[in-house]
């Protein structure tokens, strides 16, 4: 085969067994973690033990997103991406960082105007009662 074939080819199925093999790998990982669980749970008799070992082993986040963090993080995205265009690739970057950038003072801004963590809330429901 000629390499004006091969490369090309390499590249389309590297865009196609990249994502099957992430795929793949995740459900054979949770798959043998439901098989831990389950012979786990086979040997405890009381509920609320079982309860806490899911708990255990369940890896999602149990906070909410914070907003004004993620939009911190997204503004200096912004930043870097129009400066990156004011030194070197021109107006279109210059547009793109700018649109970044906005997105992450709006999302600064849902972050003060939507309290999400508990202590938040609790200091905006009195402060509420208050008025």
């Amino acid at each position: 085969m000629s390499p004006e074939i091969v490369i090309p080819s390499l590249g389309i199925m590297t865009g196609i067994i990249v994502p099957l093999a992430v795929f793949v790998w995740l459900y054979l990982e949770s798959k043998d973690k439901n098989k831990t669980i389950l012979e786990i749970s086979k040997n405890i008799d009381d509920p609320s033990k079982l309860e806490d070992l899911v708990g255990l082993l369940d890896e999602r986040k149990k906070q909410p997103i914070d907003y004004r963090r993620s939009g911190v993080v997204t503004l200096f995205v912004g930043i870097g991406l129009f400066l990156f265009g004011v030194f070197f690739l021109g107006n279109i970057l210059k547009g793109v960082g700018a649109l970044v950038g906005t997105i992450g003072i709006g999302q600064i801004i849902a972050g003060y105007l939507y309290p999400n963590t508990s202590e938040e809330l609790t200091s905006a429901v009195e402060d509420f009662e208050k008025k």
